[in-house]
């Protein structure tokens, strides 16, 4: 599959391409291009070229062709989230599933950027009028993961066109062939050439020849925080405008009077979802001690319904990780947690025979008893790998969940409200769910503080990212003639 720039399908100039596995297969799904500098050059100038048309549409028919790409996204959701399933591994119920979430979220973003509006203050002063006006700030550049390339997409893609900007994707060498495919839903949809091109290829540096490209003025990244802080830095060097959501070590608190089967409902679907591989999953769990047993065990139970097999073919709840580097970090995680002292209370080896030698397939691993230092505890698993500890004391509690650099996310389950509110208020993170881990609503702003990133996607906070204020002094003869 050819990377779509100006509204069709192009090879990489210099005709090299990669191939997509299936990982649960390990078979070759497609190739597609690995693009080099002219390829990026090309894409930027087509963005740059289609945004002076676009950023003077009417915010109404951009909103009118935003909710004709979700319609379409929906009408083809069953065969993009094969395609996705295909390439991430993902059960296909999940990857449909995001699917239709991110056709809600451009419609919510469509419906967002029909009520933006400009200002002008009452200066009573006669002659003049001060209009406080938002323009979009130019080409971007969204820079995508594996883990949910279609919605983290749909983040930046979505608010940068509804704010009148062009987009340069780039998704992850993982899982291209989902981004490929909508861009050209997109073009369907009635997009002019050049607003949504997509660019393909291997490492680091196609994404830095992108970021240091003189046109774009934004770059929107959801990734890894070292990656995030080279991008970062990399932007300074002309003043881009940047949206980073990067990684994750989030902490849920189960306090004694919490209603302990709900939380290990929840923590337990929300910690194994897409098999661990996203930011905001929970990490650890500290657990007050007098229900600590009790929790354990309800969470146990609950894992232990938890099915792993090949998502496109089995009606599984986790399917195989990504790749084998993804896959390396879980096991080094539960072999330091185990050299620490810890209790692998389910899981902790990647399944073999059959289907399973195929892939790289984790089951859903709970570690009990996990020293404070364990890489768990501390580290970004992005796997099936959940950390569990006791603790005696709230404020110690909050103290180890708040004793990182990270700041994304954060939970806490206690049928007292006042300690849950009070937990919440106090903990380190850009959204914090208290009670039940519901998704993140397309409505409310998401993203980190500390070193989880910075700005925020979704809702009408996402758009405003992509806009530049401007301000107008304007004087004129205040007789009347």
């Amino acid at each position: 599959m050819d990377m779509f720039i100006d509204g069709r399908r192009v090879a990489a100039q210099g005709g090299a391409t990669f191939d997509v596995l299936d990982p649960a297969t390990g078979e070759t799904i497609d190739s597609v291009p690995d693009a080099g500098r002219a390829d990026v050059d090309a894409a930027i100038r087509s963005a740059e070229t289609a945004l002076q048309a676009w950023k003077a549409t009417p915010v109404a028919e951009r909103a009118r062709l935003q909710k004709a790409a979700a319609q379409l996204m929906r009408a083809n959701a069953e065969e993009l989230g094969r395609l996705l399933t295909r390439e991430l591994g993902r059960p296909l119920a999940g990857a449909i599933g995001e699917i239709q979430r991110s056709a809600e979220l451009l419609d919510v973003y469509a419906e967002e950027g029909l009520r933006l509006h400009a200002e002008m203050p009452l200066t009573g002063v006669a002659g003049e009028k001060i209009i406080i006006t938002r323009e979009p700030v130019g080409v971007v550049v969204a820079i995508t993961p594996f883990n949910y390339p279609v919605t983290l997409l749909c983040f930046k893609l979505g608010a940068a066109l509804m704010a009148g900007c062009t987009v340069v994707a780039k998704p992850a060498e993982d899982t291209p062939l989902s981004t490929l495919r909508l861009a050209e839903l997109f073009r369907t949809a009635g997009y002019p050439n050049g607003c949504f091109n997509v660019v393909t290829g291997r490492g680091p540096d196609l994404g830095m020849q992108m970021i240091e490209h003189p046109t774009p003025r934004k770059i929107a990244f959801t990734g890894g925080t070292r990656a995030g802080k080279a991008i970062a830095a990399a932007a300074a060097g002309t003043m881009k405008r940047v949206t980073l959501e990067l990684g994750g070590q989030c902490p849920a608190i189960v306090c004694a009077d919490a209603d302990i089967g709900a939380a290990a409902a929840a923590i337990a679907r929300h910690a194994f979802a897409n098999s661990g591989q996203f930011c905001y999953r929970v990490n650890r769990v500290y657990v007050e001690r007098p229900a600590y047993a009790a929790f354990l065990d309800a969470l146990a139970g609950k894992v232990a319904q938890l099915e792993i097999g090949n998502g496109l073919t089995s009606n599984c709840a986790l399917g195989p990780l990504v790749n084998e580097k993804i896959y390396r970090n879980s096991e080094r995680q539960i072999a330091d947690a185990r050299a620490l002292g810890a209790t692998v209370l389910t899981g902790g080896a990647r399944l073999t025979g059959g289907l399973y030698d195929k892939g790289w397939f984790l089951p859903p691993t709970v570690i009990a008893d996990a020293n404070p230092s364990a890489l768990v505890m501390t580290e970004e698993t992005f796997g099936p790998v959940l950390g569990v500890a006791a603790f005696d004391d709230r404020t110690e509690a909050l103290r180890l969940a708040n004793a990182t650099v990270y700041g994304l996310a954060a939970f806490v389950f206690s049928r007292n409200l006042a300690v849950g509110l009070t937990l919440a208020e106090r903990l380190e993170a850009g959204s914090v769910w208290v009670n039940d881990i519901q998704r993140s609503n397309q409505r409310a702003p998401f993203g980190g503080m500390k070193q989880s990133g910075i700005g925020r996607e979704k809702g009408r906070y996402g758009i405003e990212d992509y806009l530049e204020y401007k301000t107008i002094y304007l004087s004129y003869d205040a007789e009347l003639r």
